[in-house]
């Protein structure tokens, strides 16, 4: 018996991950696994554009709309939820689809992550607080004391890289830096990866298309029901963080639009580097 096979179908938002992943995952008769880190939240139904009921209804999906933004959800949680229901899923066939533009949460899977502690939320929010009062650079003189490998090799600018790292040394007693020697973990699959490319100036339209039809969809009576709870991780997004701005009487609605617009095109951009970097 061969080894079992995992396809991984990656790229840049907007470029047709669902339509390519979905015709795969017909024809080797395998449910799609998501591995989005937006798409996870049944909460956000327009913005993060995820498939639609009839796409839906063509294959079964799974960590689409799955969990909500009021959980604490992280890349950790989602490589060992995704192994299991891999696991179980292997049992029946040899080959899966799965298919995201989440480049961490496709690494989680395919190589394991840095064993990092979970994060203490308390600590993390005095430190958060701390970051408001006093400045990011109070805490990282406090990280240059107790951690100065750290200190030295992380983004110390970075306000959530400082206090993550700080937090780990303040909450375990060993230093941020003592975690990060990464080990490939053994997968019991081989994995093909399907990198979905288009032409720069062909995706950027695409995007820009995909926008407008979110905003005809609702997207603005989307967010603005989520706008009270505007602080939570996963709403630090593209196309709901523009809107909140909106709201806020910081920027006029088309200016927002705009903005949605040239953020998700840098997103993708930032997408195509890191799936460059995997190949």
């Amino acid at each position: 018996m061969g080894r079992k096979k995992l396809f991984l179908i990656v790229g840049p938002t907007a470029s047709g991950k669902t339509d390519y992943s979905i015709a795969l995952a017909k024809e080797i008769h395998s449910p799609i696994i998501s591995c989005d880190s937006r798409q996870i939240y049944k909460e956000l139904k327009i913005g993060t554009a995820p498939p639609t009921q009839s796409q839906l209804r063509e294959v079964k999906h799974y960590f689409i709309h799955s969990h909500s933004i009021f959980d604490h959800y992280t890349a950790g949680r989602y490589e060992l939820e995704a192994i299991s229901l891999m696991s179980e899923l292997f049992k029946e066939r040899n080959s899966l689809v799965m298919v995201g533009g989440s480049g961490l949460y496709a690494d989680a899977v395919c190589y394991g992550l840095d064993d990092f502690p979970a994060p203490d939320i308390e600590v993390r929010k005095g430190l958060t607080s701390r970051a408001k009062s006093e400045g990011v650079d109070s805490l990282a003189q406090e990280l240059k004391k107790l951690d100065f490998e750290s200190y030295n090799s992380i983004d110390i600018s970075n306000p959530q890289r400082v206090i993550r790292a700080l937090e780990v040394v303040l909450t375990t007693g060993k230093k941020f830096s003592s975690f990060k020697n990464f080990c490939k973990k053994e997968r019991e699959f081989d994995v093909e990866r399907v990198v979905i490319e288009r032409e720069r100036s062909e995706l950027y339209d695409r995007i820009n298309q995909r926008t407008d039809m979110m905003i005809s969809m609702g997207l603005e009576a989307e967010a603005r029901e989520l706008f009270p709870h505007r602080g939570l991780t996963a709403l630090k997004t593209v196309g709901y963080r523009e809107l909140f701005d909106y709201f806020e009487g910081k920027v006029s609605f088309e200016e927002a639009v705009e903005l949605i617009k040239r953020d998700t095109r840098r997103y993708a951009k930032r997408q195509i580097t890191w799936f460059k970097k995997g190949n």
